[in-house]
């Protein structure tokens, strides 16, 4: 039986990890690991026990980037249901109720980039080195690059290495923002694992509100302020305050786990 393209597992209470698992690929991702992670992924969205996700990839790679032969050949029915099928994945990263962490391991390459900045926090180390190959194949960006990817680094930085197609290494990746941590190489993995459980230990609604607002922003005052009315009238309402002000009442953290029905 052959291996499963992409491996999940919980390296953590609440925390899932799914693992790109073409090693001798370096991870590159084709269908089958598009279409393995989205099935995961609504699996994980239904399951309550889940509040924190980690993204990487086998091997200490996270991932070459899109397997290029397997754009090869395509009509252009076949390049947009390609193209399709990729955004349904970004949407549910983009759009997931729980934090997702991505460990860039190695090498970063193209599409995993995409991934990764859809989600919510990017660990590297000083080894990673983070590539946007597009231009040299005669393809513009994808994966929502244009526009998460601006909004990460600054548009003029975004330009610079888009267009340039160099390696970005992890002190630079750091250093403009495209990394959120840098840890040693050897410990990419486990900071990624231990940020998401971080991360899973907050209130899972208000957190949910407050990535959807980020990731959409209002066009004008008058319209975020409608917007927080509406989310904080529910947070107001819901057992996460009445935990977080017990808390603060007794002088203690508040175990947002706990109180949302998880042991």
């Amino acid at each position: 039986m052959a291996e499963p393209a992409v491996l999940l597992d919980q390296p953590a209470p609440h925390v899932a990890r799914l693992l790109i698992n073409r090693p001798l690929k370096r991870n590159a991702i084709d269908f089958d690991v598009r279409e393995q992670m989205t099935v995961h992924l609504r699996g994980l969205l239904q399951d309550t026990s889940t509040r924190a996700l980690v993204l990487g990839g086998v091997g200490g790679v996270f991932s070459a980037g899109g397997d290029v032969t397997s754009m090869q050949g395509l009509d252009e029915a076949k390049a947009r249901a390609r193209m399709q099928h990729i955004h349904v994945l970004c949407q549910l990263v983009a759009g997931a109720r729980f934090p997702v962490v991505s460990a860039m391991e190695g090498i970063a390459a193209g599409a995993v980039v995409g991934l990764a900045l859809l989600g919510d926090h990017v660990v590297g180390g000083p080894g990673t080195r983070v590539l946007f190959p597009f231009l040299r194949l005669g393809l513009a960006p994808d994966w929502g690059q244009l526009l998460t990817l601006p909004r990460k680094v600054g548009i003029g930085n975004a330009r610079r290495i888009l267009s340039r197609g160099e390696a970005v290494g992890g002190d630079e990746a750091l250093r403009i923002g495209l990394l959120d941590e840098l840890v040693a190489d050897e410990d990419v993995m486990g900071a990624a694992v231990r940020r998401a459980s971080e991360l899973a230990r907050l209130p899972q609604e208000a957190y949910s509100r407050m990535k959807q607002r980020l990731n959409h922003a209002s066009g004008s005052l008058a319209e975020e302020l409608a917007r927080e009315e509406s989310d904080q009238a529910v947070c107001l309402l819901g057992n996460d305050f009445q935990e977080g002000f017990a808390a603060f009442r007794e002088k203690r953290a508040p175990d947002f786990v706990r109180q949302g029905g998880d042991q």
